[in-house]
């Protein structure tokens, strides 16, 4: 590809990726008010800039404004996770059913590299961290279900805040090797075609961690 068709990364795309980041992880704690002076200094950038970062991120529901308070980081409640996965199990236990409808014998073999490349890392610990996009797992059934409307519902709206809720609260302790599990149960539904036991199996392996969650939330 010549430079002419690379895709052009903006000041504002930095910015924008590298606050969402911040704010997945935990870096910018949950519910912490974000100030555009502030921040603009902060990352070296104009207020335009991080204006527009601002407007982005409350696309993705982890940034929310309100009337005389102005942004801030969304907060980690109970009540929030429950709403939040009652639509992923929806959604992502549908994208299960239609991966092991579509994806490819080569994307499925890929998906088998990808889970014994986080075995290496999880067996001798209690954390199972994934990166963003091709690295996660959940990423890739989406991808999968080749169903460009789930896609955008997922990849573009949802998939950032659901993994601020993984990332900070649900990707350590014990929960860490039977997550591992129902994702080798999950995979071998999808290669094995059956398209409603691996809609079943991720809808249950989202309760699960929907329950460890709410429990770290309750503590």
């Amino acid at each position: 590809m010549d430079d002419l068709q690379k895709p052009v990364i903006t000041a504002a795309d930095k910015t924008f990726i590298r606050l969402r980041d911040e704010i997945v992880e935990g870096s910018i704690s949950a519910g912490t008010k974000l100030s555009e002076l502030e921040l603009s200094t902060k990352y070296e950038v104009s207020r335009a800039v991080i204006r527009e970062s601002l407007n982005r991120l409350e696309t993705c529901y982890l940034v929310e404004r309100k009337a005389n308070v102005g942004a801030r980081v969304v907060s980690l409640s109970s009540e929030g996770l429950l709403e939040l996965y009652q639509v992923r199990e929806s959604l992502e236990g549908m994208a299960a059913r239609l991966a092991a409808r579509n994806m490819s014998k080569f994307e499925i073999a890929q998906l088998n590299s990808l889970l014994i490349s986080h075995f290496n890392e999880v067996k001798d610990s209690e954390t199972y961290y994934q990166e963003a996009g091709d690295v996660d797992f959940h990423y890739r059934i989406i991808l999968g279900s080749k169903n460009q409307h789930l896609i955008n519902m997922l990849v573009n709206g949802l998939y950032h805040l659901i993994r601020m809720y993984r990332v900070q609260l649900g990707m350590v302790g014990p929960r860490v090797s039977t997550a591992f599990e129902e994702h080798k149960h999950i995979v071998q539904a999808i290669n094995n075609r059956d398209e409603e036991l691996a809609e079943m199996l991720m809808r249950r392996h989202i309760q699960y961690s929907m329950n460890n969650i709410k429990h770290k939330l309750e503590v």
